[in-house]
């Protein structure tokens, strides 16, 4: 391969969008014809999983390709240590690499080591990780709607910015999206004549869940799963329960237990609203699905403008586009929303990849974050490192193979590093480590030292509504399941502490 023939690559991913939001897995009625053009001819990986159900975990593994406990990520708010390298440091010198968009691993304002160019969206993580010598550094973005007029609504860190729901209440030309679809495109124009290697985080559809899309869709017509509005099942972990306890309790004061009354967030109080619906009834829940449903399809429209001008630019046949997700959304399933719980709807996301030497196909099987890093750089004709955890998918997805007997396994260490203290109980079971495994034949199995131990036979309970755990009869699969998630763990340098299971009622029987 010669330099001028090295493909470039796109990596798009969103955050908090769960897998059922277009038409390539199963959503016919969701307006989103970007997306679809773009599975339409890519490789549709049927069941994708994140490494981790909440932001900077699992945007440490997109980057990293390395597991949360092997990178340092592994609560939100934790910046990725200096010496751990990220992807634009896999390509060789000739490759020009940009950051666009939230970053979630340190300082949203200053480059990154090894990104050639850096533009930035975000300025409300400036208390955890702005060193007092950028205290005066802000946004691109920020600066492009001063630059409009806008003014700034809220402080933050001793400086005034604009707080997540002023800007996505703002007109569609103006939001965070449409912003990066033309700054990316432009960046494609001026690049198109050498190899770039580029990465787009999308703000959308995350919380606040408002936006200049919300009367797109009729609340009442949303279709639901048979999950909506339902609780956990009564032995399922109690972090999930109280997630939903919580969700049930409106503004006014706190539940029986003292959890907060909407699941908690990383962001301060000013920065919080929107997060959720402030009380339990149906109306809310779909005006709130509504809403969600509405920024996955502005964030469709900026992806469109990027793939537009892959296309204008006459380099989309040496052009490899990823489109996935850091993590999904409850969306009222299991009573609860945001991420946080190993629930399909929080943990699988969309996941395409489009090789246009390749014949692109749906790719039946699992798949996992871990493996993207490596499966690109080896489709690129690129150098694999050898430090990468995950495996290259590149010879199953050249040979038309399925991925039906790969295990997946999700790593969950705690929410956030911003503890306060005294702790609700459902902050305290929140910070409690737990693994989890979704084997190829379709089984899954969450383990925890302080928590329920739950197991999912997803091949018959798809929405995970009847814990299989304390059942006798499943024993050797518990067994089975827990002695793969050890091997895992002793192959990655996993020290979380995890109970140790046997064969009979209650499997529990010693921790090690």
């Amino acid at each position: 391969m010669t330099e001028s023939t090295r493909p470039n690559l796109v990596y798009i991913f969103t955050d908090q969008q769960r897998a059922d939001t277009m038409a390539a897995y199963g959503n016919d009625w969701i307006d989103t014809p970007n997306l679809n053009r773009l599975s339409d001819s890519s490789f549709v990986f049927e069941n994708a999983y994140v490494s981790s159900p909440i932001c900077t975990p699992s945007r440490s593994t997109q980057m990293t390709g390395l597991w949360p406990h092997s990178n340092g990520c592994i609560k939100n708010n934790i910046p990725l240590p200096d010496d751990v390298q990220t992807l634009a440091e896999f390509f060789p010198d000739d490759y020009h690499t940009a950051y666009y968009g939230k970053w979630h691993l340190g300082d949203e304002v200053i480059k990154r080591k090894g990104w050639d160019e850096w533009h930035s969206i975000e300025d409300q993580y400036r208390i955890w990780n702005t060193k007092p010598e950028h205290n005066e550094v802000l946004s691109d973005y920020h600066h492009w709607l001063v630059g409009l007029g806008y003014e700034p609504d809220t402080e933050s860190f001793g400086k005034m910015v604009f707080s997540r729901p002023f800007a996505a209440d703002l007109p569609a030309e103006h939001t965070k999206a449409t912003y990066l679809g033309n700054r990316v495109s432009e960046f494609i124009e001026t690049r198109k004549d050498d190899p770039f290697a580029i990465c787009i985080n999308f703000f959308e559809p995350h919380p606040p869940y408002v936006g200049p899309n919300d009367s797109m869709y009729d609340p009442k017509d949303l279709p639901q799963s048979p999950v909506f509005m339902v609780d956990p099942p009564e032995n399922a972990s109690k972090m999930h329960t109280l997630m939903a306890e919580a969700q049930k309790t409106n503004s006014d004061g706190p539940s029986s237990s003292g959890a907060p009354p909407v699941p908690g967030t990383d962001l301060p109080p000013e920065e919080a609203i929107g997060e959720g619906p402030e009380s339990h009834s149906e109306q809310e829940f779909r005006e709130t699905q509504a809403s969600y449903y509405g920024l996955v399809t502005l964030m469709d429209a900026a992806v469109g403008k990027i793939l537009d001008a892959i296309e204008d630019a006459g380099i989309a046949d040496n052009t490899i586009v990823v489109f996935t997700s850091e993590h999904g959304d409850q969306m009222g399933d299991h009573n609860i929303f945001q991420k946080i719980v190993m629930y399909e709807q929080s943990v699988k996301v969309p996941c395409l990849i489009r090789v246009p030497w390749l014949n692109n196909k749906p790719v039946p099987g699992r798949y996992s974050h871990i493996d993207t890093i490596p499966t690109l750089l080896d489709v690129m004709g690129l150098d694999v490192p050898d430090h990468l955890q995950g495996t290259s998918k590149a010879p199953q997805l050249a040979n038309g193979e399925t991925l039906e007997e790969n295990d997946i396994f999700l790593d969950w260490n705690g929410r956030s590093i911003d503890l306060k203290f005294p702790m609700s109980e459902l902050e305290r079971m929140r910070e409690i480590p737990h693994r989890c495994i979704v084997s190829g034949d379709g089984w899954k199995l969450n383990l925890s030292v302080g928590d329920q131990n739950e197991l999912y036979d997803l091949n018959t309970d798809p929405f995970e509504q009847v814990n299989l755990f304390d059942d006798p009869k499943y024993s050797d699969k518990v067994v089975e399941l827990a002695m793969k998630i050890r091997q895992w763990q002793l192959e990655t340098n996993d020290t979380a502490l995890l109970p140790d299971v046997f064969p009979g009622a209650g499997h529990v029987k010693s921790m090690r």
